[in-house]
C-alpha cells in the first residue's frame, strides 16, 4: 500500500514566533535538489544590470524575510497550494557578481536541472535582466512560450549604454533568439515618459498586446485577464514576469525605476489570480529594492505576489 503524500509546509505563527525560524520563503523547508519539488522559490540576488537606483540584490532576502507573515491558505480565492504541491526553497543562485554576461550564463545552467526534474520555479528578483537567461532555460525544456509581463517599462531596448544584456533588453533578445510567441504576449501597466514617440512601436510589430496604465486606471483587470486565458489556452506553456514597478509607487516605492500612475494592489492581484487555469511553467518577481523601501512594504507586497504565482500554478488545491 502506497503510503499518503506528506507535503512541506510553511512554519506557522503559532508554532514559532514570526520573528524566528528559519529565513526561507514563508518559513519552508530548504531543498538541496529539486527532485521530488513540484514547485520551488529561488532567489536571484542580482542587480549589476540595472540602469538607475541598485539594491535588487538584497530583494530575495527581504522578501523572504517579509513573507513570515503569508499563512498557507487563500482565504480569498480557496487556493490550498501546500495540500497538493510538494513546495521547498532552494536558496540562491551563486552570480557573478562582477560580471553581468557570467551571471546571466550560470543563472540559466542553474535553471536547466530544477526544469528538467519537473519543478516550476518561482523567482525572487534581482534585476529583470534574470528573466532573459530563465527564458533561455524554457525554451530548452518546453519551446517558445507565451508571456505576460507586468511591468512599466517595456524591456525592448536594442541596448543600453552599448551593451546588448541589461534590465532594459530581455524581451528585445528573448524575441530575436526565438524564446516567446510573439502574438501570445501581453505587456501590462506600460507607462513614463520615453525617448521617441516610436518607442512601444517594436513590441507592437512584433505581435505583442500592450495594455498602458493610463488604459486601465480605476478598471478591474478581470475582463483581461479572461481575454488574455483565451488567446492563450490551457496548453501552451507560459511565463508570468512581474516587474513591482509595474505597480504605482505609492504601494511600491522600494524599486530601481519608479514611474508614476501605476496598476494598483488589487490590479495585480487580479492579474495574477486570473492567469489560474494557464500552463504556468514559471514566474518572477523582480525589482525590489530594499534600500528605497524602508517600511518594507514593497517587499511585503513582493512576498504575497510571489505566494498569489503559487496559488494558481498547476495542481494546486481549492477548497
Amino acid at each position: 500500500m502506497t503510503e499518503p503524500t506528506v507535503f512541506n509546509q510553511p512554519l506557522g505563527g503559532n508554532e514559532m514566533p514570526r520573528f524566528g525560524g528559519p529565513a526561507t520563503m514563508m518559513r519552508l523547508p530548504t531543498a538541496a535538489s529539486p527532485e521530488g519539488l513540484d514547485a520551488a522559490f529561488i532567489g536571484v540576488p542580482l542587480d549589476i544590470g540595472t540602469s538607475h537606483r541598485p539594491g535588487a540584490r538584497f530583494g530575495p532576502r527581504q522578501i523572504r524575510a517579509e513573507s513570515c507573515l503569508i499563512r498557507p491558505y487563500n482565504m480569498a480565492t480557496g487556493a490550498a497550494p501546500f495540500e497538493a504541491l510538494q513546495v521547498a526553497d532552494l536558496g540562491d543562485v551563486p552570480i557573478n557578481t562582477y560580471n553581468l554576461l557570467k551571471s546571466v550564463d550560470i543563472i540559466e545552467r542553474h535553471y536547466k536541472p530544477i526544469l528538467d526534474a519537473g519543478c516550476i520555479p518561482l523567482t525572487l528578483g534581482g534585476d529583470h535582466t534574470i528573466a532573459l537567461p530563465i527564458l533561455r532555460a524554457m525554451k530548452a525544456k518546453h519551446g517558445p512560450v507565451a508571456l505576460i509581463h507586468v511591468d512599466a517599462h517595456a524591456d525592448v531596448n536594442p541596448d543600453m549604454f552599448g551593451e546588448r544584456i541589461a534590465h532594459g533588453t530581455p524581451f528585445r533578445r528573448a524575441v530575436e533568439e526565438g524564446l516567446l510567441i510573439g502574438d501570445k504576449v501581453w505587456q501590462i501597466g506600460l507607462r513614463g515618459s520615453g525617448y521617441a514617440a516610436d518607442d512601444f512601436d517594436w513590441p507592437r510589430a512584433q505581435g505583442f498586446h500592450l495594455v498602458p496604465a493610463h488604459a486601465v486606471w480605476w478598471r478591474s483587470l478581470a475582463p483581461l485577464m479572461d481575454e488574455i486565458r483565451a488567446a492563450i489556452g490551457p496548453d501552451t506553456p507560459t511565463y508570468l514576469s512581474f516587474d513591482i514597478d509595474g505597480i504605482d509607487p505609492a504601494y511600491a516605492g522600494g524599486t530601481g525605476t519608479p514611474e508614476i500612475g501605476g496598476l494598483t494592489v488589487p490590479q495585480a492581484l487580479e492579474i495574477i489570480r486570473g492567469c489560474r487555469g494557464l500552463n504556468l511553467v514559471g514566474c518572477d518577481l523582480v525589482e525590489v529594492a530594499p534600500p528605497y523601501d524602508p517600511s518594507g512594504n514593497t517587499a511585503l507586497l513582493g512576498a504575497n505576489l510571489l505566494y498569489e504565482m503559487l496559488c494558481v500554478l498547476p495542481g494546486v488545491a481549492y477548497r
